[in-house]
C-alpha cells in the first residue's frame, strides 16, 4: 500500500475534478469577478470536486475490485479505506467553509451542486434518473459563480451547463458500461446503450453550444471559429474509443466558456 499523493489525486478522479475547476475558473473571468473572488469561487469548487471523486471511488471500491480496475488504487489496495475517508471528511469541511465564505446564498446553491454529485455517488448512479445530478450539479455552477459576484446568469448559461453535464455523463459511462452492468449498475447510458448513448452526448453538447453562439455577440468570426471546433469534437465523440469521447465532451465544454468569456 502507498500513500502517495498522486495515487489520492486518482482516486480523487483527479482529470474530471481539474476540467471542471478550470471551467469555474474561466466562468468566473466571464462573470466579472476580481482576482479575490476568483481565487475563492475556484478553491470551493475544487475542494467539491475531490471529494465527489474521493466519495465515488469509496462507495465503488467493491465494484471495481470485482472488474479489476487497475486504475482504481482503492480496489488495487494502493491505498487505504481510512486514508481515503479523512480525505474526503477534509475535502467536505474545506467544502463548506469555503462555499459559505462566498457568501451564505451562493454558498448554499454550491453546497446543492456537491450534494446532487453525492446523490449520483450513493443512489441515482444506478437508476434512469443518472442524469439528473449531472443536469442540477452544471446547471447550478454558473449560478453559484455568478450569485458570488452579485450577479444571475443569463438563461442560456444555465441551460447549457445542464446540458454539457448531461451530456459529459453520456459519454465518461460509455467505456465502462459492461463493467458496470456486471456489478448491477443500470443508468441511462446503460439502459440506452453505447450508440444511443453516444448519439444523444452529441446532441446535447452540440445543442449547448448553438444556445451560446445564437445569444452570443463574438461576431462571425467568433461563431464561425467556435462552431467549426465544436463540430470537430463532436466528430471525435462520435468515432473516439475510449476515454477520448469523454474529453471531446470537455473541450466542447471549454470552448463554450471560451464563448462566454469573449461574449
Amino acid at each position: 500500500m502507498t500513500t502517495g499523493a498522486g495515487a489520492l489525486l486518482r482516486a480523487a478522479h483527479a482529470g474530471p475534478a481539474l476540467a471542471v475547476t478550470v471551467l469555474t475558473l474561466l466562468l468566473a473571468v466571464s462573470a466579472g469577478l476580481g482576482p479575490a473572488r476568483t481565487v475563492l469561487v475556484t478553491a470551493a469548487v475544487l475542494a467539491g470536486q475531490l471529494s465527489v471523486g474521493w466519495s465515488n471511488d469509496l462507495r465503488d471500491r467493491s465494484r471495481d475490485a470485482a472488474v479489476g480496475r487497475s486504475d482504481k488504487p482503492l480496489a488495487t489496495g494502493e491505498l487505504t479505506v481510512g486514508l481515503v475517508r479523512w480525505a474526503c471528511v477534509a475535502a467536505v469541511v474545506a467544502t463548506v467553509v469555503l462555499s459559505l465564505a462566498c457568501g451564505l446564498v451562493p454558498g448554499l446553491v454550491h453546497l446543492l451542486c456537491v450534494a446532487s454529485a453525492w446523490s449520483y455517488n450513493l443512489w441515482l448512479k444506478a437508476t434512469s434518473a443518472s442524469w439528473l445530478p449531472y443536469a442540477v450539479s452544471f446547471g447550478g455552477l454558473p449560478v453559484f459563480v455568478h450569485l458570488a459576484g452579485g450577479s444571475t446568469p443569463p438563461t442560456e448559461v444555465v441551460a447549457g451547463g445542464a446540458l454539457l453535464g448531461v451530456g459529459a455523463h453520456l459519454l465518461n459511462a460509455v467505456p465502462d458500461l459492461a463493467d458496470d452492468e456486471a456489478t448491477g449498475v443500470r443508468g441511462l447510458p446503460h439502459r440506452l446503450g453505447a450508440r444511443r448513448s453516444t448519439l444523444l452526448a452529441v446532441v446535447l453538447l452540440v445543442a449547448a453550444t448553438a444556445a451560446l453562439l445564437v445569444t452570443g455577440t463574438v461576431g462571425l468570426a467568433g461563431t464561425t471559429v467556435g462552431a467549426l471546433v465544436v463540430a470537430g469534437l463532436a466528430g471525435l465523440a462520435l468515432v473516439g474509443r475510449g476515454r477520448a469521447p469523454f474529453y471531446s465532451a470537455v473541450g466542447i465544454a471549454l470552448t463554450d466558456v471560451v464563448l462566454l468569456v469573449a461574449r
